[in-house]
């Protein structure tokens, strides 16, 4: 798809690769539609974005049924959106019994709820062609001790993505689903960080992780998975997941160190990535 014109509703826009996402879309054409909680961040990255008129800020927290109610309702999705980003998302780095079941909720609505329901409500409203893009995770795809909600979530996601483009075949409407590794947005704990230095995990920048989005959504790429091993890992994981299984299993001293260390609080933040991914 080429993107010059084209309206795009981008959610999660305030921060790490949402934001770094509307920079490269707008360098592409693309009129966007800026979704995110945090009105003073949006207004400042419509400001910074070529041609600024040609976007505008619609301020919503996804997590939230009564706002997304709202969001839905906005003139300006009356006149129908050529592409949807789900980009929103949170992540709680900790073992499930270390959650409060607060953090559960959230990150099972925020992940997995809003994008299914706010797809559902836009599908009539989207112009065709059209292409709806699914931000998920590698954590989509291997389960991952210290994220087990996040995972479920994202698992969630990938298997909505393919289920619903097999639904829209033939309909002009695409389904895509992008899955980053380790990115470094705040989605993240510090302890997150430092295990993943470790562990030798390799961190992307939102940046990297921006562009290659745009190259997915450009070439319509139904699937695409970011970063080696990770690719590896995830076709091992499907096809021999009791390999990864005991890869993870040499891991698991050194996750369980950081991931019990982490304050209770909630981590909500309008990004996704692995550790995000």
């Amino acid at each position: 798809m080429q993107l010059e014109g084209k309206r795009v509703l981008l959610t999660g826009a305030s921060g790490g690769i949402g934001e770094e996402l509307a920079q490269e879309l707008a360098a592409q054409g693309a009129h966007l539609l800026l979704n995110g909680r945090r009105g003073p961040a949006l207004e400042r990255l419509r400001k910074s974005l070529p041609h600024p008129e040609r976007h505008q800020v619609l301020i919503a927290d996804l997590g939230s049924s009564q706002e997304r109610a709202r969001l839905l309702q906005h003139p300006l999705l009356e006149e129908g959106i050529d592409v949807l980003i789900n980009n929103a998302g949170c992540n709680q780095f900790a073992w499930l019994e270390d959650q409060s079941s607060e953090q559960v909720e959230r990150q099972l609505r925020l992940n997995i709820e809003a994008p299914i329901q706010l797809t559902r409500t836009l599908l009539p409203q989207m112009r065709k062609p059209g292409i709806i893009m699914n931000v998920g995770s590698s954590f989509g795809s291997i389960g991952y001790p210290g994220y087990s909600v996040y995972c479920a979530s994202k698992f969630a996601l990938r298997g909505f993505s393919e289920a619903l483009g097999r639904e829209l075949e033939g309909s002009g409407i695409k389904v895509l689903h992008f899955a980053p590794r380790a990115t470094r947005t705040r989605l993240n704990s510090e302890a997150a960080y430092e295990m993943n230095a470790e562990l030798g995990t390799h961190t992307d920048s939102p940046q990297e992780v921006a562009e290659e989005a745009v190259i997915a959504l450009c070439n319509e790429t139904r699937r695409r998975w970011l970063g080696w091993p990770e690719q590896l890992f995830v076709r091992l994981n499907a096809l021999l997941p009791g390999i990864v299984d005991k890869a993870l299993a040499k891991q698991l001293p050194i996750i369980e160190r950081y991931a019990r260390h982490l304050p209770h609080e909630a981590l909500p933040h309008s990004i996704p990535t692995k550790k995000e991914s």
